[in-house]
């Protein structure tokens, strides 16, 4: 049930547009290609384990750790239906 303006169900579809765009994030962030046996930041050796578990894996561990902790952004509201980013 939506209420104001809205028609029913506008408020179900705002979560799946946002649960897709994250999922398509998600997807464009996964590695691609043949693997590396050293990371390329640290030049650490990766395990065969990790590379046979995630193809075309790049990172170790530690940096793989690092850069999902810079890349994530952390958001309170949704944007799709927040009157603050329709008024910029």
């Amino acid at each position: 049930m939506a209420g104001g303006w809205s028609r029913d169900g506008a408020v179900q579809d705002q979560i799946s547009a946002s649960v897709e765009d994250a999922v398509k994030l998600a997807r464009s962030r996964l590695p691609g290609g043949e693997g590396l046996t050293h990371c390329q930041e640290c030049e650490a050796v990766i395990p065969d384990a990790r590379r046979k578990a995630i193809p075309g894996v790049r990172l170790c561990v530690r940096c793989q750790s690092e850069l999902e902790e810079q890349q994530t952004i952390v958001s309170s509201f949704n944007r799709r239906g927040s009157k603050d980013s329709q008024l910029k």
